[in-house]
C-alpha cells in the first residue's frame, strides 16, 4: 500500500521524479506513488517544491507537512494531516489506477 492512515494524519510513500515539466501526481505503483516535481534535486529544491505542491493540492499548511524518511532520496515518506481533500484524492487515484 502506498499510504498509511494513522488517526488524524497520513503517511504517503513517494517516488519523486525531479526536473519534470510540471508538478503532478503521476501514477500509483505497488507500494508508492510517483510524483513529478519541476525543481531539480539540488540543495533541497525538489523537497521544497514537493511541500509547496502538497500544500496546494491537499489544502494543508506547509508547516503541517513533514518528511519522515528519505529526505535525500527519491523514495520519500511524507506525513500530512488526513483531511477530506486528501481522502478524495486517494479515492480518485484508487479508481484510476
Amino acid at each position: 500500500m502506498w499510504y498509511e492512515i494513522k488517526d488524524d494524519f497520513i503517511i504517503i510513500n513517494i517516488k519523486a521524479i525531479p526536473n519534470s515539466s510540471k508538478n503532478v501526481i503521476s501514477e500509483v505503483l505497488e507500494d508508492q506513488i510517483k510524483i513529478k516535481i519541476k525543481a531539480p534535486a539540488v540543495e533541497g529544491a525538489a523537497n521544497k517544491e514537493l511541500v509547496k505542491f502538497f500544500s496546494k493540492k491537499f489544502k494543508v499548511s506547509k508547516s503541517d507537512i513533514e518528511f519522515v524518511g528519505g529526505l535525500t532520496s527519491k523514495r520519500k515518506r511524507v506525513k500530512l494531516p488526513f483531511n477530506e481533500k486528501v481522502k478524495q484524492i486517494i479515492q480518485d487515484k484508487q479508481k484510476n489506477d
